[in-house]
């Protein structure tokens, strides 16, 4: 299926999240060398890269699963650098990770109760929501998440991650192994995501879709930033066509 027209760029408003001279390391390996970026209200942002450029320690940096070596974090106008996991999701982020990791022995409602964590039991009107996202959910809610296909795993990780009513919703590589039917229809719902007023911050190597979905994006090589701009800038830039699009 081919990438749809890039959307029309955001209304401008306050950044959401800012990132200001992030260093990352793993020991001695560095994995983000100061990287700057930013996301406003109401933004689908791409980040893209290759393998290892540091598309996925952002996020999780961003998240509090890791913590930076210096620079800051800053959401909403906080600090968060620092802030342990379930803290950051409490603050109202959300992190669909890479490899989906749904609870392969719990149901799918079990799953998406596990979401809701924040307010001590998920709220009828969340589930509606995500249901109505994810009429395929609906139909598997007693079924062991395991046992789902590669793509309502991964339908399943976004619901998981919407039932703590993120106003930020990271995705990590939803794209993922998946046929391009279902990422064609993963790309739609993300987008109705947004629609409803969730900001998005998506990693993901599937460039043309991402690129046709955001408002803007960040190209990260071994963990620096070389290229940022709006998304329908960068679908059309040499540099991105042939390092990202096949030419």
């Amino acid at each position: 299926m081919e990438a749809q027209a890039a959307p029309a760029q955001a209304t401008a408003a306050p950044a959401l999240l800012e990132l200001a001279d992030l260093h990352v390391g793993y020991g001695a390996i560095a994995a983000l060398k100061g990287i700057d970026l930013a996301v406003h209200q109401g933004e689908v942002v791409a980040l893209l890269g290759a393998n290892g450029a540091g598309k996925s320690t952002t996020l999780r940096t961003i998240s509090g699963l890791l913590r930076p070596v210096s620079g800051e974090v800053r959401f909403a106008g906080e600090r968060i650098d620092g802030v342990p996991a379930h803290q950051v999701v409490g603050l109202g982020i959300g992190h669909s990770p890479e490899g989906r990791r749904v609870f392969a022995d719990m149901t799918v409602l079990e799953n998406l109760q596990m979401g809701a964590y924040r307010f001590g039991k998920a709220d009828p009107a969340d589930l509606d929501r995500v249901f109505a996202l994810f009429p395929r959910l609906k139909e598997r809610h007693r079924q062991a998440a395991g046992t789902l296909s590669g793509g309502e795993q991964q339908m399943l990780a976004i619901a998981r991650a919407l039932m703590g009513r993120p106003e930020l919703l990271l995705l990590d590589e939803p794209s993922m192994g998946l046929a391009p039917i279902i990422v064609a229809q993963l790309f739609d719902i993300i987008r109705e995501i947004n629609t409803q007023g969730t900001t998005v911050l998506l990693v993901e190597q599937n460039a043309a879709q991402a690129l046709a979905l955001a408002h803007r994006a960040y190209v990260l090589e071994t963990g620096t930033i070389t290229v940022e701009g709006p998304a329908a800038d960068l679908l059309t830039d040499p540099r991105i066509r042939e390092a990202y699009l096949g030419g």
